[in-house]
């Protein structure tokens, strides 16, 4: 699957990764046309009996293909292999597959003729699958504000990132009531949260080069992560950015919530909330049920 919008990509490096695994593959390329066409490719891919969907795209176009491979029984589910398109590519640098797309054909073209793959697990969030992070709060209304960017004609970039963060947090953040719940099962419910983000594996994303890291240890072999803020105010919310962006070493504090491993738990919002997966905003909710679904995909590494 193709996303030829794909922003680090030309049709030429398109052509040449494709003549790539043409040499170790029999290959039929797909282009993704809109958004959320990549699930009904990846859907029909895996309905016709393919053993391997290879995503060409930033995160958003994994995500779809992911949804549209997770429509088919595992026993029958394709192998998934990712090509970095996007500007940000956190799914397949947690991987630990290479940023340049060239090198990360490299690593698939070797993996497939070897056999090398892993087993990973997903989220979930209401209905939809996620490979890598949710948020429901200031991470998502950032995203927003991205996105809002790019349908201008602004590039993704870091900066863009860091500017629209700093804009949400001061002149949006304080408007909005700190009125998150987390109902963990088999724990009490933890309410007046400020924002809640959701890990599948670490980094949470990156800032160009730089990981974050929201909940270091959260891994595709556990269950899902939970980090959330109690306050937005400047000292502690910096102090908290510091320490994901490895600049202090210590622990977060009493003002952050933090929780390893979760099977499932719901959050419920006081008001409707923004919120995203793997970094496309899907618009404001008010209750998000979140469960994790084990060793549920088998990726090309």
């Amino acid at each position: 699957m193709v996303n030829p919008k794909a922003t680090t990509t030309s049709q030429r490096t398109r052509e040449v990764l494709a003549g790539a695994l043409r040499g170790a593959m029999e290959l039929k390329v797909g282009f993704t046309r809109r958004r959320g066409h990549g699930f009904d490719l990846a859907a029909g891919a895996a309905a016709d009996g393919m053993d391997v969907v290879v995503a060409l795209g930033g995160d958003g176009t994994v995500n779809e293909v992911v949804n549209g491979l997770m429509t088919i029984p595992d026993a029958k589910r394709p192998q998934l292999g990712v090509v970095p398109g996007g500007s940000t590519n956190v799914f397949v640098r947690a991987l630990g597959l290479p940023r340049s797309p060239v090198e990360a054909t490299g690593v698939i073209v070797d993996a497939l003729r070897s056999g090398s793959s892993r087993k990973i697990g997903l989220g979930m969030a209401d209905d939809r699958y996620f490979t890598f992070c949710a948020g429901l709060g200031i991470d998502a209304a950032v995203v927003r504000r991205v996105e809002r960017a790019r349908y201008r004609g602004h590039r993704s970039t870091p900066a863009l990132y860091l500017r629209s963060a700093l804009n949400e947090y001061f002149f949006e953040t304080f408007r909005r009531d700190q009125g998150l719940t987390l109902s963990a099962v088999g724990e009490q419910d933890q309410t007046n949260l400020a924002n809640v983000i959701v890990q599948n594996t670490a980094p949470w994303t990156y800032l160009g080069d730089r990981p974050v890291h929201a909940s270091p240890e959260a891994s595709f072999d556990t269950g899902l992560d939970v980090m959330a803020l109690t306050v937005l105010h400047p000292p502690s919310t910096l102090g908290t950015v510091g320490r994901m962006l490895g600049f202090r070493s210590e622990d977060y504090g009493k003002r952050v919530l933090v929780r390893h491993d979760l099977t499932e738990f719901t959050v419920t919002c006081a008001t409707p909330e923004p919120f995203q997966l793997d970094g496309d905003y899907l618009g404001e909710r008010e209750k998000v049920k979140f469960t994790s679904v084990p060793a549920s995909l088998q990726v090309i590494c």
